[in-house]
């Protein structure tokens, strides 16, 4: 066989198959098309997505592979490719001139810095990758053979084959797995979401500690100037013999046990700043701007039914399971796409079998032919029965929630009154009865015993005051955790 022969024959190949390609291109161009609109959202994202009832029928076949993603409440943003930098000990301080620490300010740098949530915009990000991989044809394969008995055989007697193959599945059935895997990287996303709420509440539940040791010590430092102050008096009047030395060695134990409970707390306030150091990965002594002065206490809190929507709009715990239900619909779709067969197209120059030159180049179809019915309708029979668990774990999942919601604004609201007691009553009630009890000692009416008690119940209710101050607050973080964001605005 001479050259031209050669390449007469090769082209002859190259026309036949491309001949018979442009069914499974014309294909891939279109899903191409249809994804490019979908997926390209890195860095920066928002997802949305609204909670339908999951007793919805699902559809089948292409419907549910068409069927859009919800929108609606849940959101979860994620900022620059700041958020996708390799995290190490950071030993900068965010904080730098600030003369207080601010909440804002705090969850912003935590949230930058903290490497959890660093590792769920991975997963994410490795989860959207599949759709591209799901949707792909397979590699076409291309084929040559010769026949042994060419070796030493005269010219034009040789025999070969050429072949090139694609493998195309069943109409529909890519667009599925596509949105299966679509499906999958929404629920990766729900997870961003849910991380990034227990990232919240517990930097707050930090902040609100550290805000409470602090102002325990300044409760602290404050009652031991009184302290000394009447350790002052004592002495004036036993040195006037108008009190006993026991007076004075009162004050002084006094004085001794406020120094011991000085040391706790200042312990609790290392303890706050190790932990939020933690939280925006530092070493745990590096030093934090004050908190502030003082927190605001709300006077009011959105209904119960207010919060309860918002929860079922917002949590993304909901999100990630009607992902779920999704992933699930579509892997019953596929299921049932299964009884159809998928094609492989192929185009063949055969020069071994055919001696006429005009019958070698071929083009054909294989198919695989679905017999075996018993495993397909195990799959479909797989795919309801994981349906209905996916739905049955929503509904609990939306009890749990309710639950939460409703325990949360109880307990907030029980915080909230406790609150307002100390300041309408308590605080003013005790500041009365110490200034009345030094009142009454330096004039002689009381004994010092009095004025130590009247002491004692002033330090105790500031002390307990901060603490439920703080206590309020972190159940106010616990409601907003429960409902998946801040309160309503428009209820505030």
């Amino acid at each position: 066989m001479d050259r031209s022969e050669m390449n007469r024959r090769l082209w002859c190949c190259g026309i036949l198959a491309w001949i018979a390609m442009p069914v499974g291109l014309a294909l891939l161009q279109a899903a191409e098309s249809t994804a490019n609109s979908h997926n390209r959202r890195l860095p920066a994202v928002v997802i949305a997505a609204s909670h339908p009832r999951a007793d919805a029928e699902p559809a089948s076949g292409a419907d549910a592979a068409s069927a859009p993603a919800a929108g609606g409440g849940f959101r979860v943003q994620l900022s620059s490719d700041a958020h996708l930098q390799q995290v190490g000990i950071a030993s900068d301080d965010p904080f730098s001139g600030q003369n207080e620490l601010s909440l804002g300010h705090l969850l912003e740098a935590v949230e930058a810095r903290n490497p959890s949530l660093q590792a769920m915009i991975a997963a994410w990000q490795a989860a959207s990758q599949r759709y591209w991989q799901v949707i792909s044809l397979d590699d076409p394969m291309f084929g040559f053979m010769v026949s042994t008995a060419d070796v030493g055989a005269p010219e034009g007697q040789s025999g070969y084959v050429f072949d090139f193959s694609q493998q195309i599945p069943w109409f529909g059935k890519r667009r599925i797995r596509g949105h299966a895997a679509q499906a999958r990287a929404d629920m990766a996303q729900g997870e961003i979401g849910v991380t990034k709420l227990e990232l919240i509440q517990m930097t707050r539940a930090a902040f609100y500690q550290y805000y409470v040791a602090r102002r325990q010590v300044e409760v602290n430092q404050k009652t031991g100037q009184l302290m000394q102050e009447f350790r002052d008096i004592a002495l004036g009047k036993y040195a006037a013999d108008q009190a006993m030395q026991q007076d004075v060695l009162q004050a002084e134990l006094e004085l001794a046990d406020l120094a011991g409970r000085r040391s706790e707390v200042t312990r609790d306030e290392k303890i706050a700043i190790a932990r939020i150091n933690t939280l925006l990965l530092r070493p745990v002594d590096f030093p934090l701007p004050p908190p502030p002065a003082k927190i605001e206490i709300a006077d009011e809190t959105p209904s119960i039914e207010i919060l309860q929507q918002a929860a079922l709009q917002s949590r993304p715990e909901l999100f990630s399971i009607l992902a779920s239900i999704r992933e699930e619909e579509a892997n019953l779709a596929l299921a049932q796409k299964d009884y159809l067969p998928d094609m492989q197209l192929v185009a063949r120059y055969d020069a071994a079998a055919m001696i006429d030159e005009q019958m070698r180049p071929m083009v054909g179809m294989n198919v695989n032919v679905p017999v075996w019915q018993r495993k397909r309708t195990a799959a479909i029979d797989e795919a309801w029965a994981r349906i209905r668990q996916r739905r049955a774990e929503y509904e609990s999942r939306m009890a749990e929630i309710s639950f939460q919601v409703q325990s949360a604004f109880e307990r907030l609201a029980q915080g909230r009154e406790v609150v307002h007691l100390f300041v309408d009553r308590i605080l003013p009630a005790t500041e009365a009865n110490l200034q009345a009890a030094q009142a009454n000692y330096t004039t002689g009416k009381v004994d010092f015993l009095r004025l130590l008690d009247a002491e004692r119940q002033y330090n105790s209710q500031q002390e307990r005051y901060q603490q439920a101050v703080g206590e309020y607050q972190t159940r106010l973080a616990e409601l907003e955790r429960a409902i998946g964001g801040l309160l309503p605005e428009e209820t505030q």
